[in-house]
């Protein structure tokens, strides 16, 4: 079943920081053993996690300023979620955090944004969604050989050539623990559930065909194709799924090292004054250390 992707966080639907001003006499809780004041639970907020709160929130004001988003999507996938968990929908929002399935919306809307802002710039073919949407009409069951090198990956290949076993040198050579117990074995999958790597190697090949070496962020693959199969699910229609996939194919090709540098730069460029002592420099970064050229 997909989890709850979202992070629960305190976000402005829940409290927002400036409207609890310090001083504040307001009685917000009442106990037999004393009351908690506004200026309490601000305090208390601002100790414990004030500072990603005002993260959140500038972030997701730097991406509304900067992004659009149909709410239909939003809605669109809020369904998917309702749908999947059915009736212990409201225990998954209690248990992730959420108090209600608004506080639940708004942070979908700005895990929305932030796809956006992490694809853009991102080209996908429509060649390429065309051709992901006919691999989903497909499963393959398929069996690998991990390793770190391609050296050790060749030696494996060749020994397979000679006749060599491919679950034994699973068993005995791979890397991928979870596998390697059952002789290589990963089961069936279809496109868009393995890295673009070994999904193009593998649907590239025939029924007990082994692969070349094949490199992912991984390692180094061998590949070997068991069974292919129609999928058991009929998928829907190609118009209604074609935003889907770009999105999915985007996300696969993100660099989460560039997209962090993004993101700082454009907070750098928010101009952000913090008017909370505490937090003043929170959105500061330390400025790379730059090697000395001259060996001094």
């Amino acid at each position: 079943m997909k989890k709850l992707a979202l992070v629960a966080t305190i976000t402005a639907g829940v409290i927002g920081l400036s409207a609890c001003s310090s001083g504040d006499p307001e009685v917000v809780v009442e106990t037999e053993h004393g009351n908690i004041t506004k200026e309490e639970f601000y305090d208390e907020l601002k100790a414990t996690a004030g500072e990603n709160v005002l993260q959140n929130l500038v972030l997701a004001k730097i991406l509304e300023d900067r992004y659009e988003i149909d709410e239909k999507a939003v809605e669109e996938e809020l369904e998917q979620y309702k749908e999947m968990y059915g009736d212990s929908w409201d225990d998954a929002l209690s248990a992730n955090g959420f108090s209600d399935e608004d506080a639940f919306r708004d942070q979908l809307r700005i895990q929305l944004l932030q796809q956006e802002a992490m694809i853009d710039g991102i080209e996908v073919s429509d060649e390429e969604v065309q051709t992901r949407y006919d691999r989903m009409q497909t499963e393959i069951e398929a069996s690998h050989i991990l390793v770190g090198d391609e050296e050790t990956a060749n030696d494996i290949l060749a020994q397979l050539n000679d006749g060599g076993d491919f679950a034994e040198l699973a068993e005995e050579h791979s890397t991928d623990t979870t596998s390697a117990v059952e002789g290589g074995q990963l089961g069936y999958f279809t496109a868009g559930d393995m890295v673009p790597e070994f999904e193009e190697a593998a649907y590239s090949l025939a029924i007990d065909e082994i692969s070349e070496p094949v490199q992912s962020t991984w390692g180094w693959h061998i590949i070997k194709v068991t069974d292919i199969k129609d999928a058991e699910t009929e998928l829907e229609d190609f118009a209604d799924i074609s935003d889907s996939i770009r999105m999915d194919i985007a996300l696969s090709r993100v660099d989460q090292a560039a997209f962090a540098d993004k993101l700082n730069e454009m907070i750098d460029a928010a101009n952000i004054d913090v008017k909370i002592d505490e937090f003043k420099t929170i959105f500061e970064r330390e400025e790379p250390n730059v090697p000395d050229t001259d060996g001094e």
